[in-house]
C-alpha cells in the first residue's frame, strides 16, 4: 500500500482569496490557474499496519503544528474514503523555494492527494482527487488537473472541484515562465482567514465572475495578451484586498517592485510581450513567450534576483515504484 505521485506548482491567473468553509477549504469564488513545470513536488505515501502513529516528513524535516494538521486533514479523508485506518508514512521532496510565493502548497498537497489515493488503491478521476487536494490547499485541485486549470467555488466536492481549460497546442508550448525569487518568507493562511474583513473585498468579489469569463475566453481563443493582461491586472487587484485586511499584509519588497517596472519598461520600450504576475509572496511570475524569454530572463536578472524558466506542466501523476523516496 504504497505510491510515488509527482506534481507541479500553479502560477494563479485569476486568484482565489478567502475561504467560507476553512475546514474543507471551500473558496468565496472560483479561481483559475496554471501549472509550472518542471517546478514539482514529489511525494510518497504509505499505508503502513506497524506504524504506531503518522509519520511526515517535507524535505527531510519532520512536519509538525499547522503543517502536520493540513496533511493530516488530506489523510483522513483518504482513509474515510478507502475505509482503512492504518498509519501513514509520508515523505515529499520540492525542487524548488518553498515559501517564497511560486505555490508550494499546490503542488505539494496535489502530489499528496494522488499518492494517498493511489496507495489506499482508491479509483478517482483527476477531478475527483482534486477534491482530495483541496481539503489541503484550494490551489492543490487545480495542481492536480494541471496546465490551465478552473476550480470552481461551491458547497459539497460535487461542484467544488478542479477541471482541465482547453488551449490551442501552439499557445501553451509558446508560454514561457521567467520565475523572479525575491526570498522574502510568507504564509497565506492567516490572509484567507481575514479576506472578508477587506472593504475592498465585496469590489472583488463583483467584478469576479466576470473576470473569470474574460480569462476563460481569453484562453480557449490562445489570446497571449488579453490573457496575462488580465492576469496582471488579478494580482493588483489581489494585493489591495490583501493590504486593506485588519493586518494590512503587504508582501512586496523593493525588488518586487523593480521588476514591476522592468517588465512595463520592456512593453513600452521594446515592445516586448510580456507582464508580470504575483500571488501572496514577494516574488513574481514573469509571463512572456519563447521568442523574448532570453531577453526578459536577462532583464528580471538585472534586478539583483535569482531567476528560473518554466513552462506549462501538466497534471499530478503517479510514478514508478523505482523512483519512490524511501
Amino acid at each position: 500500500m504504497k505510491a510515488t505521485a509527482k506534481a507541479h506548482p500553479i502560477q494563479g491567473l485569476v486568484k482565489y482569496h478567502g475561504m467560507r468553509d476553512e475546514e474543507l477549504r471551500l473558496p468565496y469564488h472560483d479561481s483559475i490557474s496554471v501549472c509550472t513545470a518542471p517546478s514539482h513536488t514529489k511525494t510518497t505515501a504509505e499505508f503502513a499496519p506497524d506504524l504506531d502513529e503518522d509519520v511526515y516528513r517535507i524535505d527531510g524535516e519532520d512536519v509538525t503544528g499547522r503543517g502536520a494538521e493540513r496533511i493530516d486533514a488530506v489523510v483522513e479523508h483518504v482513509r474515510d474514503l478507502a475505509d482503512i485506518d492504518h498509519r501513514v508514512r509520508f515523505e515529499s521532496e520540492n525542487s524548488f523555494p518553498t515559501n517564497i510565493g511560486f505555490g508550494s502548497s499546490s503542488s505539494g498537497f496535489a502530489a499528496a492527494a494522488m499518492a494517498l489515493v493511489e496507495a489506499a488503491g482508491l479509483d478517482m478521476s483527476r477531478p475527483e482527487i482534486s477534491t482530495v487536494a483541496r481539503r489541503g490547499s484550494s490551489s492543490a485541485a487545480r495542481a492536480v488537473t494541471g496546465a490551465f486549470s478552473h476550480l470552481r467555488t461551491g458547497l459539497n466536492d460535487a461542484d467544488c472541484r478542479s477541471e482541465r481549460i482547453d488551449v490551442p497546442d501552439d499557445f501553451e508550448d509558446d508560454l514561457r515562465i521567467v520565475a523572479g525569487m525575491v526570498p522574502s518568507y510568507k504564509e497565506t493562511e492567516a490572509a484567507h482567514e481575514e479576506a472578508a474583513e477587506s472593504h475592498m473585498f465585496e469590489s472583488r468579489m463583483a467584478h469576479m465572475h466576470g473576470q473569470i469569463a474574460e480569462m476563460r475566453d481569453a484562453l480557449q481563443d490562445g489570446d497571449f495578451q488579453r490573457t496575462y493582461e488580465l492576469a496582471e491586472h488579478d494580482s493588483l487587484s489581489l494585493a489591495a484586498t490583501t493590504m486593506t485586511g485588519p493586518a494590512g499584509w503587504v508582501y512586496w519588497q523593493p525588488r518586487t517592485l523593480e521588476i514591476f517596472n522592468a517588465v512595463r519598461a520592456l512593453r513600452t520600450d521594446e515592445d516586448v510581450p510580456v507582464y508580470f504576475s504575483v500571488d501572496t509572496g514577494a516574488s513574481v511570475y514573469v509571463n512572456t513567450t519563447a521568442a523574448y524569454v532570453d531577453r526578459v530572463e536577462s532583464v528580471v536578472a538585472d534586478c539583483g534576483v535569482d531567476t528560473r524558466v518554466w513552462e506549462v506542466g501538466g497534471p499530478a501523476r503517479v510514478l514508478d515504484e523505482s523512483e519512490a523516496l524511501f
